[in-house]
């Protein structure tokens, strides 16, 4: 089931949502704060609290729930277990299914983790000027595996993905300038033009999202992404894991200006500390 114009009402997205209409969330409910998802068992709960914390450019956490739990603060009435547009289940490091839902999927020891999204900074990119190419084309936001590896915490290890939008160059300062008011939900680029820096050879392929069609003039930008945790769940195969499928995210009741610092001088871009080097 596909969708032609998104709601502009979190609740309507969640409702639709949880009468299995699936789509990239980009776009749906302007002005509201969007979150990735990871859940795992309870004993491996302090590895993923730690890498995020050790890791908040890809992992800003902005809720966690107790286990077993399918509520948060930030979506009165959600119920995690349906209110995404798509899951990944996973065993191992392993992908073993894409539901819809994940009723059946969900353990009483499952703990929460609900992470900042780029999507919530959009509003604010487009309400400056800033077009956003992924969703002019109706398309995933692409994302892709980079080469920079994450600070360890734990069992827990992997590289950091990052989201990709390709800017007019003209106008990366101010992506930068209006993202970077955002920590939250990951805040500035964490690096901007050639993309084999970050170890990213093709960006017509990308791991996960949709390629998206450069205009005249348009540089790469990268953003730390949410995804993260998916590859550190990969590359570590804890026994269990359920994720949200990559770009299709639970729309939150809390607007995005939550997030915005008062004034952020100077934004840096992200630096692999001396250990990760």
């Amino acid at each position: 089931m596909s969708v032609t114009t998104p709601p502009a009402d979190p609740a309507r997205a969640r409702e639709m949502f949880r009468s299995g209409v699936s789509s990239p969330t980009a776009g749906w409910a302007p002005g509201y704060a969007q979150v990735n998802l990871i859940a795992v068992p309870a004993d491996w709960a302090q590895d993923v609290r730690l890498f995020c914390r050790r890791n908040p450019a890809p992992c800003p956490v902005l809720d966690e729930s107790g286990p077993g739990s399918v509520t948060t603060r930030l979506a009165d009435g959600a119920d995690l277990r349906t209110d995404f547009p798509g899951y990944r289940v996973w065993e191992h490091g392993e992908l073993v299914a894409e539901p819809a839902e994940v009723t059946a999927h969900w353990r009483d020891d499952l703990v929460a983790f609900l992470i900042g999204c780029s999507f919530t900074f959009e509003t604010a990119l487009a309400a400056a000027g800033v077009p956003l190419r992924h969703i002019e084309q109706r398309r995933n936001v692409p994302m892709y595996v980079t080469d920079r590896q994450c600070r360890p915490a734990g069992r827990l290890s992997g590289p950091m993905v990052v989201s990709m939008r390709p800017i007019p160059s003209a106008l990366v300062p101010t992506a930068r300038r209006v993202s970077g008011a955002m920590p939250a939900v990951h805040g500035a680029p964490v690096h901007e033009g050639d993309p084999a820096l970050l170890g990213i050879h093709d960006l017509s392929r990308p791991d996960f999202g949709d390629s998206v069609e450069f205009r005249t003039g348009d540089v790469p930008v990268f953003w730390a992404c949410g995804v993260t945790p998916q590859a550190a769940v990969m590359a570590s195969r804890p026994p269990f894991a359920i994720t949200h499928s990559p770009g299709r995210m639970l729309v939150t009741d809390v607007r995005d200006e939550e997030y915005r610092v008062p004034r952020v001088m100077n934004p840096q871009p992200y630096h692999r500390p001396p250990e990760e080097r």
